[in-house]
């Protein structure tokens, strides 16, 4: 099911993500990135407050980044987006802790994921899986090993 997120209510829920630092989008989106791709979904994910000259949409594999303009809001784009999609937006989920977004995405059939919910998502499928540990052979198995081996090929053991 793709998603639809309301990036700037996401990233301050997200472990090692702030607001105040000015990469904050592009590392969202590179998490947002490696979700997409083990989860094979399609992802779209709105900033409010785009700088002068920096709006619009930008596509990063199956992550496309809409950037609103000042004069609007994420909120209203991805109400915008819903109605767009008609009834076709009851196959994506909607990530926002906002309660405006969560209605607006209710009223159109769409799924709803807190942003708290999907980070936890995110940060779960960040973390790769203990290895489990290999038992090692004791020095008398090795030596065991090495007299079979040299007795196969042949060789004296000592």
């Amino acid at each position: 099911m793709p998603y639809l997120i309301d990036g700037h209510n996401l990233i301050p829920r997200v472990t090692g993500l702030r607001l105040e630092n000015p990469d904050d989008e592009t590392r969202l989106i590179r998490l947002l990135q490696a979700f997409a791709t083990t989860r094979r979904q399609k992802i779209e994910v709105y900033f409010d407050r785009a700088m002068l000259g920096k709006a619009g949409s930008q596509a990063f594999g199956q992550v496309t980044a809409h950037f609103v303009i000042r004069a609007s809001s994420a909120d209203a784009a991805i109400t915008a987006r819903l109605k767009q999609l008609g009834n076709s937006a009851t196959s994506w989920t909607v990530v926002s802790s906002d309660r405006e977004v969560q209605a607006a995405a209710r009223r159109s059939g769409a799924q709803v994921l807190s942003s708290e919910e999907f980070a936890a998502q995110v940060m779960n499928s960040q973390r790769r899986p203990q290895q489990e540990k290999k038992p090692q052979p004791s020095a008398a198995e090795v030596e065991e090993m090495l007299r079979l081996f040299k007795k196969k090929r042949g060789e004296k053991s000592d």
